[in-house]
């Protein structure tokens, strides 16, 4: 799977996107634990075509303009992984989901762990909105990103009110 780069500055921090010919396979934040989605980066190439609609759509997004992402996808992950991923990506924009939610809703109540884990592996944050699942008391909760980066994707979305985030 021959991949290519590119690095956009954020309201979150520097991102590191990368893609296949076929689509995203991630989004990596500034301090990403390489082992969390352990792939090649491949060659720098800022003019991808796949890279330079992502960040054409992650530009809108943090602009407010955009609420969902139609972007080509290719990410790796298990069949249990993708299925998570599934159910993550329907949360819709400004609303949040426990992990409990997400088990329940993959017919696996008791999976919450797994799904937790499965939501930490997530390759292609923002895009799959990770962001949008918190702990069961509505705490924000584990984020590769970090908490702030995650309190700011929920404000940006409107989701304020629901954690007393200030805007």
């Amino acid at each position: 799977m021959p991949t290519a780069h590119t690095t956009l500055r954020s309201p979150v921090g520097e991102l590191t996107l990368v893609a296949t010919q076929t689509g995203l396979a991630a989004i990596l934040w500034e301090d990403d634990d390489p082992r969390r989605v352990p792939l090649p980066w491949g060659a720098r190439d800022p003019g991808h075509p796949v890279l330079r609609e992502t960040e054409r759509q992650l530009g809108e997004y943090f602009a407010g303009a955009r609420r969902a992402f139609s972007l080509p996808l290719d990410v790796r992950g298990t069949p249990f992984q993708r299925t998570v991923w599934r159910a993550m990506g329907e949360i819709p924009f400004g609303e949040t989901r426990s992990y409990g939610d997400l088990a329940r809703r993959i017919g696996n109540p008791g999976a919450v762990r797994a799904v937790g884990a499965a939501n930490g592996r997530n390759p292609i944050s923002i895009v799959g909105p990770c962001h949008r699942v918190v702990g069961s008391s509505g705490k924000l909760t584990g984020f590769a990103g970090g908490l702030a980066a995650k309190a700011f994707l929920l404000r940006l979305e409107g989701a304020q009110a629901e954690f007393g985030l200030s805007t």
